[in-house]
């Protein structure tokens, strides 16, 4: 399927998250857009379960920028690492990241994104989460020290970054690859066929 042709027809596109990685896999959608880092207050209620803090997330992200932009169609994203019922976001320094990778050394943890998709002009709103489970091998601290080397987790979700080394430390996946990236590709193109022109979508 060709996303030149497939979503041609968008409404002016902002992407409301200044991830880099983000940025690399709406590209594979979306040839133009424009980026504006949401400033939202996020929630960190566990009680919520981990695919509505994630939704949650997401739509104040998106609402706290469409509110400048309302003719263009703002995305925005959360991703959160879930275990043993608890959400694990990004380590704060080395140490943290350090201690997050020999939590789930060995272990299966859920990786989910909320995604929120606004038109404010359209009166328009899509919100929907995905789930990737991940399983890590089990490793020691020279595996740790291996990684933490060669990535930059500081601003990952969970102290790593799947697409970085990977192979270092993950034995298994089930479900998207580009979700536990940051942007679950497949559900999301779904999505924005809904905002094609009807007179144009052929």
């Amino acid at each position: 399927m060709d996303s030149a042709t497939t979503l041609l027809y968008l409404p002016p596109f902002i992407l409301a998250s200044g991830s880099p990685r983000r940025v690399e896999l709406l590209r594979q959608l979306i040839p133009e857009f424009g980026v504006v880092r949401s400033d939202a207050n996020e929630l960190h209620d566990a009680s919520l379960g981990v695919r509505r803090l994630c939704e949650v997330n997401a739509e104040r992200k998106a609402l706290q920028v469409s509110g400048r932009y309302p003719e263009h169609l703002v995305l925005g994203a959360d991703t959160l690492v879930w275990l043993d019922g608890e959400p694990i976001g990004k380590p704060a320094d080395a140490h943290e990241a350090k201690v997050l990778l020999e939590k789930l050394s060995g272990r299966v943890h859920e990786v989910v994104t909320g995604v929120c998709l606004v038109h404010e002009s359209g009166r328009r709103m899509r919100l929907f989460s995905e789930s990737t489970r991940v399983k890590f091998r089990g490793f020691g601290e020279d595996v740790v020290t291996e990684y933490l080397s060669k990535v930059d987790t500081l601003d990952k979700a969970g102290g790593y970054a799947i697409q970085e080394h990977g192979d270092l430390i993950v034995e298994q996946i089930e479900g998207s690859m580009s979700n536990v990236i940051g942007l679950p590709l497949e559900p999301l193109r779904n999505a924005l066929e809904q905002w094609r022109r009807p007179n144009q979508a052929g």
